[in-house]
């Protein structure tokens, strides 16, 4: 089954799935560098601590069949869950707010293990414009439709202050991005046709203190 057929595929995934896929790939991985050859969903789920029922599962989405009381093939896992995931290939995109958040994600060259590649950034502040982090371009916004347009991207990156996350937004949109990657706590607003993605560290840190206080002893 070629690429293009996996997507296809991938679109009907449950979310919940797509977030686990990513774990079996890291684990996998790591069983790869200690020699191992195959591996089961039971040696998965030990060492994630995800049901082996509910790994089997999700990883009959990708289309993989394993070998009764050997389990799947390491190698062939890895390739599989790759590129169903969209990692293989490369993904460019531009950052919206070059701050200590906007700076690490564009020092992050981990990210293009994952398929994604950051290509420019854009930022108001006089000291950033013209200059390059990591290799990067900072540009000013008043340049994002035409530089957009010249480097092909489809994706933006949101690590802009709140005040402005919708304005950012509505200038990405319609500078022709498709998809965002909004790591800001504001709820954007987009199109139907526009895809979101939050990734707001500030809610899950409430989270986690919510579960630690209802943990800690009265």
């Amino acid at each position: 089954m070629g690429s293009s057929s996996l997507k296809k595929e991938s679109m009907k995934v449950p979310e919940p799935t797509l977030r686990r896929l990513p774990w079996y790939l890291s684990n996998v991985k790591l069983m790869k560098q200690k020699g191992e050859h195959f591996v089961s969903s039971t040696q998965i789920s030990k060492d994630i601590n995800v049901d082996a029922s509910q790994i089997a599962k999700d990883l009959s989405y990708v289309r993989i069949a394993g070998r009764t009381r050997v389990g799947y093939d390491v190698d062939a896992l890895i390739a599989v869950l790759e590129d169903f995931l969209g990692f293989t290939d490369m993904h460019k995109a531009v950052l919206f707010g070059v701050g200590s958040l906007g700076g690490a994600l564009l020092r992050d060259s981990g990210l293009k293990h994952f398929g994604l590649e950051i290509v420019a950034a854009f930022d108001i502040k006089p000291e950033l414009v013209g200059t390059h982090l990591n290799g990067i371009p900072i540009y000013h916004p008043d340049e994002f439709k035409q530089r957009r347009e010249e480097l092909g991207v489809n994706i933006g990156v949101l690590t802009v202050p709140i005040e402005i996350a919708q304005s950012i937004t509505d200038t990405m949109v319609q500078g022709g991005i498709k998809a965002v990657w909004n790591f800001t706590p504001f709820r954007i607003r987009v199109p139907e046709d526009i895809v979101v993605q939050n990734t707001s560290l500030y809610a899950h840190l409430a989270v986690m203190f919510n579960r630690l206080n209802c943990n800690e002893p009265k």
